[in-house]
């Protein structure tokens, strides 16, 4: 009996840990390039059943395990919006970002020009080129950002946006405000930078919200199971201590 509620239990916490990723996703539904998750679980066998009580050989028990995150890069759709410092990419690049932890990655093209006339996210943090920080003076116009991520103003080229993709993409991690951390970045030289637009998060909600119904019902399901072995539990004791010795 006490096997059967570790191994709800162990689904229980697993469906919690969905429960958060799913609500995370829904959260972000409009974040500019936010990039959904997913939960895996896996079976994880116990060898030794040390909680039973009867005689015989030991149960292999199979208990839920939550071993991983995975990240879904799918393109999320675009959107124009006329100004000329959002960008899109279209392809397996991401923004580099120079951050107070390092550089650090984004696909969220809503940038700006900062007091000191960096390019910056909206978080503040210094877009860089392959040469480094962008800057522009106080007099520079008519900013131009080409397909391949060449930046120029009509006093001439700024450099080049530093968009680099990863061998293994799974292995980037979530830092918040929707930045990755990473390490060995490649320079990509497929992806299409589009001035003037966005892209916007590929969570589906309607997929979300049937996963967060799936997950309660599934919860609820389990926690009238405990509930039941606990009565029963509580019903065997007291009958054990209704017999006389």
């Amino acid at each position: 009996m006490e096997n059967a509620q570790l191994i709800g239990l162990s689904r229980q916490i697993a469906l919690q840990r969905q429960m958060n990723v799913v609500a995370n996703n829904i959260a972000n539904i409009n974040t500019t390039g936010f990039k959904v998750e997913t939960l895996l679980f896996e079976e994880y066998k116990m060898p030794i059943a040390r909680d039973k009580d009867f005689t015989g050989s030991d149960q292999t028990l199979s208990y839920t395990q939550d071993w991983a995150t995975i990240h879904n890069f799918t393109g999320g759709s675009v959107t124009q919006t006329g100004n000329e410092l959002d960008i899109s990419l279209q392809g397996d690049g991401f923004l580099s970002i120079e951050t107070a932890s390092g550089e650090q990655y984004t696909r969220n093209g809503e940038l700006k020009i900062n007091n000191e006339g960096l390019l910056v996210t909206n978080n503040g943090d210094p877009v860089l080129s392959e040469g480094g920080q962008i800057r522009f003076a106080s007099n520079e116009k008519n900013i131009t950002i080409d397909s391949l991520g060449y930046i120029s103003t009509d006093t001439g080229a700024k450099g080049r946006l530093k968009i680099v993709t990863f061998e293994s993409p799974q292995s980037l991690t979530r830092e918040g405000d929707n930045l990755f951390g990473g390490t060995n970045p490649i320079q990509d030289l497929n992806t299409k930078v589009t001035q003037g637009s966005i892209e916007r998060s590929n969570v589906s909600s309607v997929l979300e919200m049937a996963k967060m119904i799936e997950i309660s019902r599934a919860y609820q399901s389990l926690a009238k199971i405990q509930k039941s072995h606990d009565d029963l539990r509580r019903s065997a004791i007291q009958k054990l201590g209704t017999l006389k010795a």
